[in-house]
């Protein structure tokens, strides 16, 4: 798949199992509509009913056949979305009008939440009007500053995203500020840990290299121009972030300072996660909700 239209030509019609925490959040039930109108979700909404009915009527949501369940205090809004998932009665998770701290904390519930043994990580697609395919970039939000096992989790996470969305072999490429090996750079020697870990069979399913400057995971000019013959280079699916503040800056540049699409969701859970934004167009909101519906159809 190489764009958001190819996702969301495959997506429609799956019709999936979403329960929303919190969902008397007018602009998460504008993103339900539009789930709705194309048939990618079957949605549960938890939250103030009252509340949750009157936006549906601004926004001329039909929720006569939707279960809503009645639930004002956004902690328990989100424990019952979080079961209802746990449970197997839907198969997405959706953010709405609560803090994402309060949500997380129902979701690493050892009793009723969707923890696993990987780390909950974010995952960022983007559409680019100068570059030839999708492109993935992790981790934007949820970890600070990970070690390299640590990146490995976060890096088998993407690529089992990259793998429902048809990419067979994604290629990773680990980002640091250079391309050679450097003792003081920790995240170069991540880097070279996790190529080694890849070449081994410890990391499978996709192909590792780096380490790289930004430029030369997504320009053969810039690589060839460096002397980088590599099969990653100029070529990368996947940007492995080396931290949050990296991540993060890249993230928001390509989402504001780009023409571009892009969809944001949480993986290493039982099941997918979306956390839209306020700031999300009606578009990546769309986007983000077809990812995970694409990513809990091969769960």
């Amino acid at each position: 798949m190489k764009n958001f239209e190819d996702i969301l030509k495959v997506a429609t019609n799956k019709n999936v199992k979403i329960a929303v925490a919190a969902a008397h959040d007018k602009e998460v039930l504008s993103a339900i509509k539009m789930g709705m109108e194309v048939n990618l979700v079957t949605p549960i909404l938890v939250g103030d009913k009252k509340q949750i009915l009157s936006y549906a009527n601004e926004l001329n949501l039909d929720l006569t056949n939707v279960e809503i369940i009645d639930e004002a205090d956004i902690q328990k809004a989100s424990e019952i979305a979080v079961t209802l998932v746990h449970d197997g009665k839907a198969k997405i998770l959706m953010k709405g009008l609560v803090d994402t701290s309060i949500i997380l904390k129902a979701v690493l519930n050892k009793d009723f939440g969707l923890r696993t043994n990987n780390l909950l990580s974010h995952a960022a697609v983007f559409q680019l009007e100068k570059y030839h395919k999708l492109l993935f970039v992790t981790d934007a939000a949820m970890n600070l500053a990970p070690n390299a096992d640590e990146k490995r989790q976060i890096t088998e996470n993407i690529v089992s995203l990259a793998h429902s969305l048809s990419i067979k072999e994604p290629k990773v490429a680990v980002i640091c500020a250079k391309e050679k090996v450097n003792p003081k750079m920790i995240a170069t020697v991540d880097a070279a840990e996790l190529v080694e870990k890849n070449k081994a069979g410890e990391i499978t399913g996709c192909i590792i290299s780096g380490p790289f400057a930004l430029d030369n995971a997504v320009s053969k000019e810039a690589a060839i121009h460096k002397g980088i013959d590599d099969p990653v280079a100029g070529d990368a699916d996947i940007l492995l972030m080396p931290n949050i503040e990296a991540g993060n800056v890249l993230y928001k540049s390509l989402a504001f300072l780009s023409n571009s699409k892009n969809a944001g969701i949480l993986l290493g859970a039982k099941a997918p996660i979306v956390l839209t934004s306020r700031a999300d167009t009606d578009e990546a909101k769309l986007n983000s909700i077809a990812l995970a519906v694409m990513y809990a159809s091969v769960k």
